[in-house]
């Protein structure tokens, strides 16, 4: 594991660049919510911290590789992924890459580029524009993909994740994923895309958590505070796409997923922390996104989890008595 104390320089200059808009909605301000305690596991962002870099030092030794490929976004889940790889492994051991692919993500390509070269490593820049407009013009026209963000955006991640493993081949390094439990969870990748990795670093923390491990390891404030996104169409967000921020979602999926109740427990559990004060903006009398919180919402995201299962299990095969 590496000696230093972080992979980010809180003085580089790279790393201050939140006076540029970068988004809004659950970014920044959701940032800084604390959660009733009762709602998600307790966890220590100093304990994550080194209870990850030594698994992705383990994984990396067990595998026998020479290091870790990191697909860079410039948001949240890929910046801390690559800092904490650069912490497990020291800065020659990872490699980034930044894929842009449309005029949405130039602007981020920029930002992963600057925060790369923050952390030291060595990176490169593939613009998937041609790329995929050569494959969109090959593949039959039954399965058009102009007009159709999802399904072109899915083929976009298979590509992306297709030269990262070219990468990882050519360099005998292992495809270090960057999605987190909220996603993986609900199901919000892109199954053989950024759903297809050989270890997910961060792959037991929620969203929230995310964001409490993002200070402990000095990740910029420019970067903490872009509104999550898939990035497929001008203006689009995470908390669109599923209903809720994820202020809500991972307290209904830990409620609904890890403990096992049902929505109306869930809806029961959340109005009785909210009740309980258990928040500053319970104390206060202010509003919170929970309180929205209802069982058709909480119906919608635990049906998500239910019906995105495929995308968290290796694919079937009949049932034989051979291993």
């Amino acid at each position: 594991m590496a000696d230093r104390e972080s992979a980010f320089d809180p003085d580089d200059a790279a790393t201050e660049r939140s006076g540029r808009a970068t988004g809004s909605g659950d970014g920044g301000a959701a940032a800084g919510r604390v959660l009733p305690a009762s709602l998600l596991p307790d966890r220590d962002p100093a304990l994550e911290r080194d209870r990850i870099r030594s698994f992705v030092a383990d994984r990396v030794d067990a595998a026998g590789a020479d290091g870790v490929v990191v697909n860079m976004s410039g948001g949240l889940d890929s910046t801390a992924t690559a800092a904490l790889a650069v912490e497990a492994l020291g800065t020659d051991r990872v490699y980034g890459l930044i894929l842009p692919c449309n005029k949405i993500g130039a602007p981020h390509a920029r930002d992963a580029e600057a925060l790369a070269e923050a952390l030291g490593i060595d990176h490169d820049t593939v613009h998937l524009q041609p790329v995929f407009a050569q494959f969109g013009a090959a593949v039959p026209d039954r399965f058009d993909l102009h007009d159709e963000p999802v399904r072109s955006g899915n083929a976009v991640a298979r590509l992306r994740m297709a030269v990262a493993y070219l990468a990882a081949s050519a360099t005998d390094r292992l495809v270090c994923g960057t999605a987190n439990r909220s996603e993986l969870l609900l199901g919000y990748l892109t199954k053989h895309g950024d759903g297809a990795a050989d270890l997910f670093p961060l792959g037991h923390l929620y969203k929230t958590d995310v964001r409490a491990l993002a200070s402990e390891l000095d990740v910029p404030e420019f970067v903490v505070e872009k509104a999550p996104t898939a990035g497929f169409l001008p203006g689009q967000r995470d908390a669109d796409d599923l209903g809720a921020p994820y202020e809500v979602i991972d307290p209904v999926l830990h409620l609904g997923v890890d403990r096992g109740l049902s929505p109306e427990s869930v809806v029961e559990r959340i109005a009785a922390a909210l009740t309980e004060g258990k928040s500053p903006a319970a104390d206060t009398g202010a509003g919170t996104d929970l309180d929205a919180v209802d069982r058709e919402l909480v119906a919608d995201l635990l049906g998500r989890h239910r019906a995105s299962a495929h995308k968290r299990l290796p694919a079937p095969t009949p049932d034989a008595d051979l291993e």
